[in-house]
């Protein structure tokens, strides 16, 4: 029942896009309070919900799950009697408590972020293209027709790819929450056109991605959404710019031209 009540509540928390640890217990020495398999879920404010060791393991537990989420990076902790601390080694670390009566544990901690979201906005087969390979690649793709909603700043990108509607007032949500990545899906003229339109400083015009997608020379729906999702993972991904393409000539390809 706890188990049960466990895991639905990792779905909620998942669905309300909260970020927490799930801490599991691989193995528990003798004597030991907490048997192997017993979970618990730690919460970034510290908050332990369920059991996997009384209080001297607790905030072990606490301390190495909330660095797990600030690193994103999976943890083996393993909790001995005594006095001290080992630096961490190869996701590993070991820690000592005073609870000389307690056996030693080792707690597995595994740090569920939320997904990077995704806005993809309107009704083309190029916005639909993408909001289906972008799920496909593990975003939170939420499609929208028109632009009433709220994007937020952890967004990862909001692409606009409506063919003429509402894309101004999208924009100019996207640019001044301060979403990472801004794209619109237009010829070069027609977004240089909008982009000059936007009621927004010359700083964040710029930052407005049109034609948005890398140039690959796409020309298809599915060629298209494959050239944006590759550019929004490059702008995830600063310390490794894009490559230049060349066509077999050493010139570069031409860009993707939608209207």
């Amino acid at each position: 029942m706890i188990a049960e009540r466990l895991a639905n509540r990792a779905t909620a928390l998942e669905a309300e896009r909260v970020p927490f640890v799930q801490a599991t217990v691989v193995r528990a020495g003798r004597p030991a309070s907490v048997r192997a398999g017993a979970t618990a879920l730690v919460l970034g404010d510290g908050t332990i919900e369920g059991f996997v060791g009384g209080h001297c393991a607790e905030p072990s537990v606490r301390l190495h799950a909330l660095r797990a989420l600030e690193t994103g990076d999976a943890l083996l902790l393993r909790i001995e009697p005594g006095d001290g601390e080992h630096a961490a080694t190869d996701g590993a670390v070991t820690v000592h408590n005073p609870c000389l009566s307690g056996g030693t544990l080792e707690i597995f901690l595994e740090p569920h972020m939320p997904r990077a979201r995704m806005h993809v906005v309107g009704e083309t087969p190029i916005a639909h293209a993408l909001a289906a390979l972008g799920s496909s690649l593990g975003y939170d793709v939420v499609a929208h027709d028109d632009a009433s909603f709220e994007p937020s700043s952890d967004d990862a990108a909001v692409v606009v790819a409506s063919h003429g509607r509402d894309e101004h007032a999208t924009l100019a949500a996207a640019l001044d929450i301060g979403v990472s990545y801004v794209g619109l899906v237009a010829s070069r003229k027609r977004g240089e056109a909008v982009v000059a339109e936007l009621e927004v400083s010359d700083d964040d015009r710029a930052r407005v991605r049109t034609p948005a997608g890398l140039d690959i020379g796409a020309r298809t729906p599915e060629e298209v959404a494959l050239s944006i999702l590759a550019e929004i993972v490059a702008s995830r991904r600063p310390q490794l710019p894009p490559t230049p393409t060349t066509g077999h000539a050493g010139q570069p390809h031409q860009h993707h031209c939608h209207e």
